[in-house]
């Protein structure tokens, strides 16, 4: 076994362990470790970092299902929309410089972990989450318990899917950080059905992002799967710390820690770090 396969599972267990502790979305720091410990592209990077989060999140969608806290029809439609997307974003990723992308994604990157510091910050102080607004366009019909099918509802969640479709090929995130914000403004469903929703939509358009980068030829299996598999490892023994570490301050210290991998990586496009 080489170093590069050891650091590659390694950098995966922390990124699966990630997933576990802050749920959705905390795969977007996988992008920034495999380009600062790999010294991979961000072109090169992407297709890897979905792997293994999209692992990560198919097993936590599973345990989900069993638990019956999918809205899987909700999740079909939007990773649906998102991998028909999902193409579109790789197209760009393979036109745009390395420079300007890493810049691109470190404004989403700075965006999500601010979203997460600022939610962390009033669950702390209020003990609560924000109210959801008035109107919601995607409702549970209380004798179904299933999500009502209207226009708005479907509009909301084409929206939400195109945007995570188009990351997803453009930057090799799985929109977790999207996806969870958006179901929790759009619909009226509890935070962990949410978050299992959320999870299932990701391992799906992630599915469809490196389907897209193996027939294109971008895919660095070498680098892939034991990262990958490192990271369903990090996953599960994370699930298992979860009752104990997650909470706010450790979304907080997430969320710092997401900040400065974005300084790092700006940083690095603008040519401000030693080589």
């Amino acid at each position: 076994m080489n170093e590069v396969t050891l650091i590659g599972a390694g950098l995966g267990l922390v990124i699966g362990a990630i997933l576990a502790l802050t749920g959705a979305g905390g795969g977007i720091l996988a992008v920034p470790l495999l380009v600062f410990g790999l010294g991979l592209s961000m072109v090169e990077a992407a297709p890897v970092g979905l792997l293994a989060v999209g692992l990560a999140a198919s097993v936590g969608a599973l345990l989900g299902l069993r638990q019956g806290i999918v809205r899987y029809r909700a999740a079909g439609f939007v990773a649906g929309i998102g991998i028909l997307l999902t193409p579109l974003g790789l197209w760009l990723a393979h036109r745009l410089p390395n420079a300007p992308l890493a810049l691109l994604f470190s404004l989403v990157l700075l965006y999500a972990c601010g979203r997460m510091l600022l939610k962390a910050s009033r669950e702390l102080k209020h003990g609560q989450a924000a109210p959801r607004p008035a109107f919601l366009p995607c409702v549970l019909n209380p004798q179904q318990g299933r999500l009502r099918w209207t226009l708005p509802c479907a509009r909301a969640l084409t929206l939400t899917g195109m945007l995570s479709g188009l990351l997803s090929g453009l930057l090799g995130v799985g929109g977790g950080f999207v996806i969870v914000p958006a179901l929790g403004r759009y619909t009226n469903l509890d935070s962990k059905s949410i978050v299992a929703t959320s999870l299932a939509v990701v391992a799906l358009v992630s599915l469809g992002s490196v389907v897209s980068a193996s027939v294109s030829g971008v895919m660095h299996w070498a680098v892939g799967a034991p990262f990958a598999l490192g990271a369903v490892v990090g996953l599960v023994l994370g699930r298992q710390m979860a009752s104990h570490l997650a909470g706010p301050r450790l979304q907080q210290l997430f969320a710092i820690t997401g900040m400065l991998a974005t300084l790092l990586l700006a940083s690095g496009a603008l040519g401000l770090l030693p080589h």
